[in-house]
């Protein structure tokens, strides 16, 4: 077993050599093969073995002309302080590939301000892929704190809560949520609120200068449903009340209105920071999620959106 761990470690040290050699020095394929001392068919399996594997991270710096015009479009639709559109795929079936790569671009941004600066995170599979994107960096004068509890409903730990993660790579302080996502009751949350570490926390979240939130969908894979925040007889009562998607659990209707009662009433995340007096961007992209993120974007729920071209189209029609 020794060897064999051994043996994968000396591969991915020579597939981020190979990556290196190619996206960052420039060299083809057969200069790497002759430095390496290997065959180009090596060279090039080295090549793709590191951007599968995630040592390579690349971002597309040239803004495209059609992006931009989408984007700016959206921007006058939608009164939006911030919009960014990222080329499709239309071959894949990935919620977050291009929006996670521009979503931690983005939050880079911030944290090179030489002046402090409260940043909030929500949770979801997109803000995890975006996270899992960012560069390590020193910013002890930036404070980021977490809109949603990260504790999951049968006790352990929210596995897409990510405020550990940009805590450990950015060297921020940071602020995480000790509550459960949704409460047992609107009692509980009541209770749990008034706590004077968790006030404090509240307070800070609404304090923000930027947010980053993701948008969930209440169709039948809802991520609520799937990671079991509801019960299959919630997500049907929420759907029957006109609900179709969600910001950190708070569920909203095609309107963009908050749903009344249901499990808002149980809600222990912090409100959507103000957009008056900050941004609120959301990193959102997909057919299924169309209709949640048109209702967010007119109720101003988020006053700006990081998202596709497909997706920008389907806002636009």
């Amino acid at each position: 077993m020794a060897a064999r761990n051994e043996t994968s470690a000396t591969r991915l040290d020579d597939a981020a050599r190979a990556g290196w050699l190619y996206y960052v020095a420039g060299n083809t394929q057969e200069e790497i093969a002759a430095k390496m001392g290997i065959s180009r068919q090596s060279a090039q399996r080295l090549v793709s073995l590191s951007v599968s594997e995630g040592l390579i991270k690349v971002r597309l710096d040239h803004p495209i002309g059609r992006c931009l015009d989408l984007a700016e479009r959206l921007r006058t639709r939608y009164a939006l302080d911030h919009c960014e559109v990222v080329p499709s795929d239309t071959a894949s079936s990935s919620t977050t590939i291009g929006i996670a790569e521009a979503g931690a671009a983005e939050l880079e941004r911030c944290l090179r301000s030489p002046d402090p600066v409260i940043i909030a995170i929500g949770t979801g599979r997109t803000l995890k892929a975006a996270i899992e994107q960012l560069q390590p960096m020193d910013c002890p004068h930036h404070t980021v704190v977490s809109l949603t509890g990260n504790i999951a409903p049968d006790g352990s730990a929210a596995f897409y809560n990510v405020i550990f993660n940009v805590a450990d790579t950015v060297k921020a302080r940071s602020f995480p949520m000790p509550l459960p996502v949704i409460a047992s009751s609107a009692k509980e949350r009541a209770m749990l609120h008034t706590q004077p570490m968790i006030a404090s926390t509240l307070d800070l979240a609404a304090r923000a200068n930027i947010t980053f939130v993701g948008i969930g969908h209440l169709g039948p894979d809802a991520p609520l449903l799937l990671d079991g925040f509801i019960s299959e007889t919630e997500h049907k009562a929420l759907q029957k009340a006109g609900a179709v998607g969600e910001i950190c659990g708070w569920v909203f209707d095609s309107e963009g209105r908050l749903i009344e009662g249901q499990t808002n009433d149980r809600v222990a995340s912090a409100p959507i920071p103000s957009r008056e007096n900050g941004r609120v961007i959301a990193l959102a992209m997909g057919p299924a999620k169309a209709a949640a993120i048109r209702a967010a974007l007119t109720r101003r729920l988020a006053n700006g959106i990081i998202t596709d071209e497909q997706t920008a189209e389907l806002l636009l029609a």
